[in-house]
């Protein structure tokens, strides 16, 4: 092994590891499912009942929204999709390469909220485009299609469910697709298994061609090859280097992760997804401001974002910003009582909402009431003479009828509030506009 390949193998780590991470959670989806979706073959949509619930114990559900995803093959040749007419009403189909890219997105902001039809079309496809049909060019054979519905309570479920059913897939291709992922080989000892994944996605799905040459880099890690695995019966020298590489590529993630935290300030990244430089199709913004500035520290913002919020949009699509903390740096406990006054509410193009989670676990708070979150969709929210609006977290359910209006349950014990923000304005994504600290007041 060349002097530095334990550095060179962790150098690998974060270049790679939104690849394995972006193609596991698509073998997951094909295989088991993923949170609250079963499992669904390629080219078809898993629909989630409603939104998340805190019975169904997902970590940090949105509780406004519907899921519906569905994994793409191309291999086969274009995918044809449907979307229906919301009639104004927002939803979000993002479009996730296999290196994690956001690469375009379908759906109020991006296309609006009428009936269209988009051809998905693999790389270099060079066919006939039917009339009155948008082409979204796919980076990789395999894409990930992220759907989010809002879903506005329990009233709104039979609006959804009609939408879920006009929401199709059709494969037009010529060519079988693919039934699963390409398998790694299942010789190569655990310890390895990441490398191995990494070597045999690289293979199937080829990066951007400006990534290449940091790839190349990675030969002698035996990451290039093809046919049998290197990592089956490999040397002791190569072990040493690619654990040790693995130890500190997670070290290094992981130190890039941490937020600086000021007492009671609500932490946010709406620049987490900016690492793609090479894909924009529709939707997706080209302006310097969201694109990370240079190559190698996007592979690191890239390593972050599937370490953390894997799936997640860009910023302008949506921003969530989270605190566990008050105006004096004190964790959240449901045994107090807090106030937050927004003067003015968020600046958002969609609507926003905020939602409280149990610390440890990040479940969705259980109560008697259905009601997950508070938001501009919120029915009877009383807003104060000046037009701010004042929302109250407690255990216990306020005794004034304008403070229960505007009441949001907490857990007996630790917990964090969650704001989610669609389509957020200039000002939010500039930092003019900034969230106030949550007060404690008994």
């Amino acid at each position: 092994m060349p002097a530095g390949a334990a550095g060179l193998a962790a150098d690998a780590y974060v270049y790679g590891v939104a690849l394995v991470r972006q193609m596991s959670a698509v073998q997951a989806c094909l295989q088991e499912g993923y949170g609250v979706l079963g499992p669904a073959p390629f080219n078809a949509f898993a629909h989630a009942d409603g939104p998340p619930t805190p019975d169904a114990h997902v970590p940090g559900a949105a509780p406004d929204l519907v899921d519906a995803v569905a994994q793409l093959d191309l291999s086969g040749g274009p995918v044809r999709l449907h979307v229906p007419d919301t009639g104004g009403a927002y939803y979000v189909l993002q479009f996730v390469d296999a290196w994690s890219n956001a690469f375009a997105y379908v759906g109020s902001r991006a296309t609006g909220t009428g009936e269209g039809d988009w051809l998905v079309v693999p790389p270099g496809w060079a066919g006939t485009v039917p009339d009155g049909v948008a082409v979204v060019d796919a980076p990789t054979s395999v894409v990930s299609l992220v759907g989010r519905i809002a879903c506005h309570g329990p009233d709104d479920l039979p609006r959804v469910r009609a939408l879920q059913q006009e929401l199709t897939l059709t494969h037009l291709g010529d060519r079988a697709h693919r039934t699963g992922v390409p398998a790694p080989d299942s010789d190569v000892p655990g310890a390895l298994a990441f490398y191995e994944r990494m070597r045999v996605w690289m293979a199937d799905f080829p990066p951007a061609a400006a990534d290449l040459a940091h790839q190349d880099r990675f030969q002698p890690l035996g990451l290039l090859e093809e046919g049998l695995s290197p990592y089956v019966s490999p040397g002791p020298a190569l072990v040493r280097a690619l654990t040790r590489g693995l130890e500190l590529g997670r070290e290094r993630v992981e130190a890039a992760s941490a937020f600086a935290r000021s007492p009671g300030a609500w932490e946010a990244e709406p620049h987490l997804h900016d690492y793609n430089l090479d894909h924009f199709g529709a939707g997706v913004l080209r302006s310097p401001q969201w694109r990370v500035p240079g190559r190698e520290a996007a592979y690191l913002v890239r390593a972050v974002a599937a370490r953390r919020a894997l799936w997640e949009p860009h910023g302008y699509e949506a921003v969530a910003a989270s605190t566990d903390r008050d105006s004096r740096g004190r964790p959240f406990d449901g045994t107090h009582r807090y106030v937050l006054r927004l003067d003015p509410p968020p600046l958002v193009g969609a609507f926003w909402s905020m939602s409280a989670y149990e610390v440890p676990g990040d479940h969705l708070v259980a109560g008697p009431e259905e009601r997950y979150a508070l938001g501009s969709r919120t029915p009877g929210l009383v807003y104060d003479g000046d037009g701010a609006l004042t929302l109250y977290v407690s255990g216990e359910r306020p005794t004034a009828p304008a403070r229960e209006a505007n009441w949001l349950r907490a857990p007996s014990g630790g917990f964090r509030l969650v704001m989610r923000m669609y389509v957020p304005g200039r000002a939010v994504l500039d930092g003019e506009y900034v969230l106030p600290p949550v007060e404690r007041t008994a």
